[in-house]
């Protein structure tokens, strides 16, 4: 376990974040609170975004869309083009366009940067109109004046979990402050990527209602058995920079929001055995898996935040969609 933590705190300090947490940075002295962006913007981002995504994935070349992606999905989309180009050198043999049709915004007034916002759309990646009908939600944050839009989080909802958000008479949306602790929330956005983790480690704090990404995932990992082998898990937030929740509030006072997390997973073999490798797993790995293998996941959650006094089945912060990937592993 000692050289787990090692590890998990080397892998965490080589990550770069290089936005602040508060997602109300001043630049040029950019003080007015004004739309992220406007709807032609946020229609020709979602564009830029499909296009650069589709190249990126018929190629399996990361380089494509690397400049498209950025926060918990950059790092998924990254690590998986990686390890699919190792895999596939020629390419993607079953390759098919992502089409995101249905497009509408949710866009937040704010001052500063980054800027940021929602687009609520419709992939080919389902079937419409029944009970696999879904919504993708993609959030694009926009560090500076002349950065580029990048999609930063994706979850994965059926049409009725999408919530109606509190607009002004002009349409745009209201954000949660990332940064701000003492909210009318039942719990603040700031501490959503620690109280999950120290949930899963502890069971507390007891906010999540339960469900297969809360208790369940818990209790599988509790139970997790396999003869010869032992299972030992790290959870760290991931709440800061590019990774930073990013929050809207719904016109019941309470918030959709979107946060990131990291999680490890070691599996050491007993004497004569050894932890099995997948093709994906050793296009990620660093060192020789002779004994121990550990993957590093990072995660991204949506979740519905009641507000402060719901009650408490009510006041519970429910998780309605959790967008896993691995980006790393290290054999011993």
């Amino acid at each position: 376990m000692r050289r787990l933590g090692r590890l998990a705190t080397g892998l965490a300090t080589a990550t770069v974040l290089s936005v602040t947490a508060s997602g109300c940075v001043t630049v040029h002295g950019e003080l007015e609170v004004v739309p992220g962006a406007t709807r032609s913007e946020a229609a020709q981002a979602l564009d830029d975004f499909t296009v650069a995504y589709n190249k990126a994935d018929e190629a399996y070349d990361p380089a494509l869309d690397a400049d498209r992606v950025t926060g918990s999905l950059g790092a998924i989309n990254q690590a998986g083009l990686t390890a699919r180009q190792k895999n596939n050198p020629d390419g993607n043999p079953a390759h098919k366009p992502l089409e995101l049709s249905d497009a509408s915004y949710t866009i937040p007034e704010k001052a500063g940067w980054p800027r940021w916002f929602v687009a609520d759309t419709d992939s080919n990646r389902d079937e419409d109109g029944g009970k696999l009908d879904t919504r993708w939600l993609l959030v694009f944050v926009r560090a500076e004046a002349d950065a580029p839009w990048k999609a930063a989080y994706l979850a994965v909802v059926t049409p009725s979990q999408v919530p109606k958000f509190r607009k002004d008479a002009d349409g745009w949306a209201q954000p949660v402050p990332a940064g701000d602790t003492d909210t009318a929330l039942a719990t603040s956005p700031a501490e959503l990527s620690t109280a999950y983790t120290d949930f899963l480690k502890d069971g507390t704090p007891d906010v999540f209602a339960p469900g297969a990404t809360t208790t369940g995932w818990r209790d599988a990992r509790k139970n997790t058995r396999r003869a010869g082998f032992s299972f030992q898990y790290v959870d760290q937030a991931l709440d800061s920079g590019t990774f930073a929740p990013l929050g809207l509030t719904t016109e019941d006072g309470g918030a959709l929001v979107f946060f990131s997390s990291r999680h490890f997973e070691r599996q050491t073999a007993a004497k004569g055995l050894r932890p099995e490798v997948t093709a994906d797993v050793r296009a990620l790995l660093t060192g020789e898996v002779t004994t121990t293998l550990t993957k590093e996941r990072v995660s991204s959650q949506l979740v519905y935040v009641p507000k402060r006094g719901a009650g408490d089945a009510a006041g519970k912060v429910r998780v309605l969609n959790r967008l896993p990937g691995l980006i790393a592993a290290q054999g011993s």
